[in-house]
């Protein structure tokens, strides 16, 4: 008798980088170079063997070129429809960084920006994390299952 096969799903990080050296503290986002096409939360999928933190820092290395702090772990994201690829669930972290990111590995491009000023084309569920992030930073209230 052969093992059930079970289908899960894939672990994946983002991280909220506030950038704590400039006013404000504008947060990065890149804009991805594959499908799909937009502005990210910059993250991507855990390795195996590799824990959650470590996936954080490795992406936000790759992506933006920063070496960030993990201050703490913001909620996890796992709507089974908030990535059209497949069904993944992403544990979100709030991270701080000093000095200037540059866009590597799948960004296309990356920019700062305050948080009054995000930009509209947000992939994924990006824009009810960041929502979610804002009401969280200027009132203190936290997402709800």
């Amino acid at each position: 008798m052969s093992e059930p096969t079970y289908r899960n799903p894939a672990p994946t990080v983002d991280l909220i980088i506030e950038l704590v050296d400039r006013p404000h503290r504008p947060i990065v986002l890149i804009e991805r170079k594959y499908d799909p096409l937009g502005w990210a939360i910059p993250g991507g999928f855990v390795d195996y063997g590799e824990s959650v933190e470590d996936a954080a820092r490795r992406e936000a290395l790759e992506e933006t070129c920063l070496t960030v702090t993990l201050v703490e772990q913001f909620y996890v994201y796992s709507d089974p429809q908030r990535d059209a690829r497949k069904h993944t669930m992403s544990v979100v972290f709030i991270a701080t960084a000093m000095g200037d990111p540059q866009a590597a590995d799948d960004a296309q491009n990356l920019a700062i920006f305050n948080p009054w000023e995000l930009p509209k084309n947000l992939c994924f569920d990006h824009d009810r994390i960041l929502a979610d992030y804002l009401r969280y930073r200027y009132y203190g209230q936290r997402p709800r299952p």
